[in-house]
């Protein structure tokens, strides 16, 4: 069997077992808050957002191809199907790893520094697209800046809202109107996080030769939104845990503050092509909602271990993906 074909094959199905960690890794974040506060019963948020995880992967391909062009050039990478299966095998360790212990990582991080440490070690510095490179780290690192300013923004909005209002009347209107944050935050997370598994295998059908275009195609698209959907059914509790309550104490307008906050910042980087973390976006949001009501409600140090797991994530993944790399092609 020729073994361009296996590597290929093998990407495909290492990309969508990425996919599939992703929803429930990731996804856990989306429905944290509607959980936390009871708005929806965990497997009610689960299957919601399964479904709209899977919408909203499909309607959008923006995000797709910045993956596939930005990071590196597909169409000049050596050993392409050598680094892109280093590191998807790198980011599902990471991703799995910071599952186990209920660390909200970001997957973003991992695949996009997985990705830049296997084609560094492949061909250098110099394989790197630093235009889209730093764009997309900067969309990474800016993204939660501007989603605590959103949370902060949007919470003291809902206090001006409901200022006349008993807390009881308010939680309780709240809580409907949650249900349906709950499910733009999970579709907007379809419109982000499922475009990078998508970008990966068409990056991989370049480098194969089997594709002349950045073009996403439509079996990569529903494979990729299944395999995410699929995720999202398992659910991922404990870092339901971690999101929806060890960062602050959760009420019902809280959860729908935060729900809105990074849905906005999620849904408006994907209009502009722009990959970015929903994990990071999310739990900036609760803490901007938090700074909105009492700073010393937030719980810095559950913060603070989020933030260096965020920051040491790519630097991490890229040097066990740069390693990964070694050893396949000492094997292939």
């Amino acid at each position: 069997m020729d073994m361009l074909f296996v590597l290929t094959a093998l990407i495909v199905v290492f990309a969508l077992g990425f996919d599939f960690i992703n929803g429930f890794h990731d996804t856990a974040n989306a429905i944290a808050t509607s959980v936390s506060t009871r708005a929806l019963p965990p497997r009610v948020a689960v299957l919601m957002a399964a479904v709209m995880n899977f919408i909203g992967a499909i309607t959008f391909t923006g995000v797709a191809k910045a993956i596939t062009k930005d990071i590196v050039d597909p169409f000049a990478l050596g050993n392409g199907e050598l680094v892109i299966l280093a590191a998807l095998i790198a980011a599902i360790i990471w991703n799995l790893v910071t599952w186990y212990f209920g660390i909200p990582s970001s997957s973003s991080h991992a695949i996009i520094g997985a990705i830049a440490g296997a084609a560094i070690m492949a061909a250098g510095f110099g394989i790197l697209n630093y235009s889209g490179f730093l764009k997309i780290i900067q969309a990474l690192i800016f993204s939660p800046i501007i989603a605590i300013a959103m949370g902060f923004l949007v919470m003291t909005l809902f206090k001006f809202i409901f200022r006349k209002s008993t807390l009881s009347t308010t939680n309780r209107r709240i809580r409907i109107l949650q249900i349906g944050t709950a499910a733009i935050q999970s579709f907007t997370h379809g419109t982000n996080d499922a475009q990078k598994t998508m970008g990966i295998m068409t990056m991989a059908l370049i480098a194969a030769g089997w594709q002349s275009s950045d073009d996403i195609q439509l079996w990569v698209r529903i494979a990729a939104a299944t395999a995410m959907g699929l995720g999202t059914s398992i659910g991922g509790y404990k870092i339901i845990k971690t999101v929806g309550g060890k960062i602050m104490k959760l009420r019902p307008v809280n959860g729908a503050a935060a729900d809105l906050a990074s849905a906005t910042v999620i849904f408006g980087a994907t209009l502009i092509h722009l990959p970015v973390s929903t994990t990071h976006v999310i739990s900036s949001s609760i803490m901007g909602v938090g700074s909105a009501q009492r700073i010393r409600g937030v719980k810095w140090g559950v913060a603070r271990k989020i933030v260096i797991t965020w920051i040491i994530t790519m630097p991490i993944v890229g040097i066990m993906a740069a390693g990964i790399y070694y050893l396949l092609d000492l094997v292939f």
